[in-house]
């Protein structure tokens, strides 16, 4: 028969063997990498995710993130070199490449943080304090990221960190000096608006004046061929009438007379006040247009003359 001793001394046994196994294994995330200490001293750096092996009781494992980890900077005041002050609002991304450096010189991520924000704002006043605020603002801000994650790297490698990146998220002027300097540029830029509208009026005003003076060249022009061609019809037109009145003359007279009653006898208020027996109306009277004979020279003409009465 087994003693219940035995079976106590088996079964702590086994959770003697237990706990140790449970102390001789750690594992590591695809997130992560581990330092293995062993009494205070780093022994190892592990890198690889899975299941790992260590000493029990002697070893201790501290975790490090080897993500690419975020560094936000709060805003600092920045003097470039043409004197103007620049706000400047920037953010950092790093990773530790180096554990076991940045365990024996910073040790967590918190103070990792604090060091890199101190590092960070000196290279930002480093930097932009050698170039004017155009510079920063618009022509050379890619340049002068990477100068100043180039600085910022050099220094973090001391600490087993790589800066992978730095971004100025906002360069402007303070708000007291932002106001003055959009008044500025809004004054300037009224004054250009000012000018082109002044050389467009005078441009308007330009080919208007060349427009008017092709116009009134174009219009004299014309009145002259137009007088010219009236001209000639006219001097036409009196060659066929002295042609007519040549050939006919009597045929003439009554075809200006015809004209003449078309053109002074039409339908609008147009009045006459002249005699029945006016030269005008002789085509009236008669259609010869020979004026007719009063009755007293007809009966004189119809009288013989009487005979001369003998002398006594």
């Amino acid at each position: 028969m087994r003693s219940p001793v035995t079976g106590i001394v088996a079964l702590f046994l086994l959770l003697v063997v237990a706990i140790v196994a449970y102390s001789s294994v750690f594992t590591v995330s695809q997130t992560e990498q581990a330092l293995v200490v062993r009494l205070g001293d780093p022994v190892d750096v592990v890198t690889d995710a899975g299941l790992h092996f260590k000493a029990p009781f002697v070893d201790t494992v501290i975790p490090i993130d080897k993500r690419i980890l975020d560094l936000e900077n709060p805003s600092q005041e920045v003097i470039a070199s043409d004197q103007k002050r620049l706000v400047v609002d920037a953010f950092a991304r790093y990773r530790i490449k180096n554990a076991l450096r940045f365990y024996q010189s910073i040790g967590s991520i918190q103070a990792a943080n604090i060091q890199l924000t101190t590092l960070l704002n000196a290279s930002l006043r480093r930097v932009l304090g050698e170039v004017t605020f155009i510079q920063v603002v618009r022509d050379e801000r890619e340049a002068l990221m990477a100068r100043i994650r180039d600085q910022l790297d050099k220094e973090a490698d001391a600490y087993g960190i790589q800066v992978v990146d730095v971004r100025i998220r906002r360069a402007d002027l303070p708000e007291q000096n932002s106001q003055a300097v959009y008044q500025r540029m809004q004054t300037e830029r009224q004054r250009e608006a000012a000018e082109f509208r002044a050389q467009g009026a005078q441009k308007a005003q330009e080919i208007k004046s060349n427009a008017d003076r092709e116009s009134t060249v174009i219009v004299a022009e014309a009145n002259s061929t137009s007088e010219k061609v009236r001209g000639e019809g006219d001097g036409e037109r009196n060659r066929l009438f002295a042609e007519a009145y040549g050939k006919d003359p009597d045929f003439f007279a009554f075809y200006r007379s015809m004209t003449a009653y078309e053109n002074g006898l039409k339908s609008s208020d147009t009045r006459f006040l002249l005699q029945p027996d006016s030269d005008f109306f002789r085509y009236f009277g008669n259609p010869s247009g020979k004026p007719q004979a009063s009755p007293a020279a007809a009966t004189a003409a119809s009288t013989p003359p009487a005979a001369a009465a003998p002398k006594p």
